[in-house]
């Protein structure tokens, strides 16, 4: 216990110390024995505000600064962002949903329930309808039709097409994830350049080429290279992500085209 007291003395002390000589340090005693601040009469330069710094530059300023071709593309980006980020986050729960529908309906038909009862349970915006309307369909055509054979490549064919339905209304939406992550890049790396163009074309008129002059103009047109970048890393990672997760899903839609196959050609 009696160490811990020591201890805290010590730091006691030594702080008080640093702040005596911090003071010290301030201050000045002229001739007539009066005290001056070092602030005062300019020995100690004073530090700008943070602030301040924060308003010359940022995105803030970029933005101020930027004509309307910059603006244009800081909007374009903008909207591929928000595009992107849209789509992903729709066919995320988009493809939750059908995989959850599959497996309701794969449950169901080995418990021995009927399809026309399983699919009326689903939401009229359930993907799988078509393919469940497409062998009803085919199912109405092959009554007329004598030969089974025929009536067999019939019933398949129209599975097949309803499977095709279901996999473009999946797929639906990705090319616009593969365009932004092929196009951000580029529009990002234009407004940099057409930046820098302008702000060495301001540094000119100006006459002063300091670095403090250079580092800051410079520096914010790098930003629009950086914006891109961030717009297109997402919209690439997304897309490689739904289109691996759409090949499992069609994985069990095609299960399910060979059960509903099985089912309409006993039944027909």
């Amino acid at each position: 216990m009696g160490r811990v007291v020591i201890l805290i003395c010590v730091l006691f002390l030594n702080v008080s110390l640093g702040y005596s000589d911090d003071s010290s340090t301030k201050k000045t005693i002229n001739n007539n024995g009066e005290n001056k601040d070092l602030l005062s009469i300019g020995a100690i330069p004073e530090t700008p505000l943070i602030s301040e710094n924060s308003s010359r530059y940022g995105f803030v300023a970029l933005w101020n600064q930027s004509d309307w071709v910059a603006k244009s593309a800081l909007i374009i980006l903008l909207i591929m962002s928000l595009g992107s980020w849209t789509i992903f986050l729709s066919k995320f729960f988009e493809q939750i949903k059908t995989k959850n529908e599959c497996i309701k309906i794969n449950k169901a038909s080995k418990d021995g329930f009927e399809f026309d009862k399983v699919f009326s349970e689903l939401p009229k915006s359930c993907h799988l309808h078509l393919l469940y309307n497409a062998g009803n369909e085919a199912k109405l055509k092959i009554i007329s039709i004598n030969d089974a054979i025929d009536s067999s490549h019939l019933l398949s064919d129209t599975i097949q097409n309803g499977i095709n339905d279901v996999n473009e209304n999946l797929q639906r939406g990705l090319t616009f994830l593969a365009t932004v992550g092929s196009t951000a890049p580029f529009v990002g790396l234009f407004g940099t350049v057409w930046a820098i163009y302008h702000a060495l074309i301001k540094i000119g008129d100006s006459g002063q080429a300091s670095l403090d002059k250079v580092a800051g103009p410079v520096g914010e047109a790098l930003i629009m290279t950086a914006i891109g970048l961030a717009v297109a890393v997402p919209a690439v990672l997304g897309y490689n992500w739904l289109v691996r997760r759409n090949r499992e899903l069609m994985s069990s839609v095609n299960k399910l085209g060979s059960i509903l196959y099985f089912s309409f050609y006993v039944n027909r």
